[in-house]
């Protein structure tokens, strides 16, 4: 059976219910991963997503910020927690479906505005997380899997809209591409998006400081589909959904889908 999953950071999940009703109604995912949902798991809109189709949920959450969420049509049981770095940050979950397939949604940490450890702790937590990351996968060898989420990091140089410009800009300098490129491989993940969509500039996320922001694009691309070879993605099912950027109230994310047949 096919399943197609969506990847989102909404950005305030109650805040932004309405554009996750619009989301759901338009493009009908069977699996909705949302990032900084930014609410206790008991505020989150359940009934008002439910009611549209999607009753099953598996979330973690803070109050006002981090906050991972998966809304499933189908049926879904929770597939455990990663608590990295031991801070009490909701930043993963994952279900897994009746057919074996287990989704994670991690919500990596931006990094502050320095990439300096020594200098800004922030961006020390950040790196913390993604070697944890790493070990997380090299242990346990995920097999049958997707991960999915905003992971901060625009890895490669047409993932950003001026490589040299942002060589070092937090989401885009060598030590974090290194680092997130560790926790691909050491997890066995292919990074479907660009398996998908190879070549030119590719972007999800555009931000609020640029008042037009799609005519002046200079988008990165922080968030990600990635899986195992057995969850059989559906070659050129990817699609970013760059319109959503515009609505109305928006987030500064657009969302990602993609198909798997495990």
């Amino acid at each position: 059976m096919t399943v197609t999953i969506c990847t989102w950071n909404i950005n305030s999940v109650r805040l932004r219910a309405d554009l996750v009703l619009r989301l759901l109604a338009e493009q009908a995912p069977d699996v909705l991963c949302l990032q900084e949902t930014k609410s206790p798991v008991d505020k989150i809109p359940l009934d008002v997503f439910a009611a549209a189709g999607y009753g099953h949920i598996v979330a973690e959450g803070n109050k006002g910020y981090n906050g991972v969420a998966i809304l499933s049509r189908l049926p879904i049981v929770d597939a455990g927690t990663q608590l990295f770095c031991d801070t009490g940050h909701a930043r993963h979950c994952a279900a897994r479906l009746e057919n074996g397939l287990t989704v994670h949604n991690f919500y990596v940490p931006a990094g502050g505005d320095i990439a300096d450890t020594e200098a800004n702790p922030k961006f020390a937590h950040k790196m913390e997380f993604l070697a944890n990351m790493a070990k997380w996968g090299a242990d346990s060898a995920p097999s049958k899997s997707v991960l999915v989420g905003d992971l901060n990091i625009a890895p490669l140089e047409d993932d950003v809209w001026s490589h040299k410009q942002l060589l070092k800009v937090v989401s885009h300098t060598p030590v974090e591409v290194e680092a997130l490129e560790k926790v691909r491989t050491d997890g066995g993940w292919t990074d479907t998006t660009r398996a998908d969509i190879p070549d030119g500039k590719l972007y999800s996320w555009w931000s609020y400081r640029s008042k037009d922001w799609s005519n002046a694009d200079k988008g990165r691309r922080l968030d990600h589909v990635w899986a195992t070879p057995d969850a059989n993605h559906v070659a050129g099912s990817t699609k970013i959904l760059r319109d959503v950027r515009g609505w109305e109230k928006p987030s500064d994310h657009a969302p990602i889908i993609a198909a798997f047949n495990p």
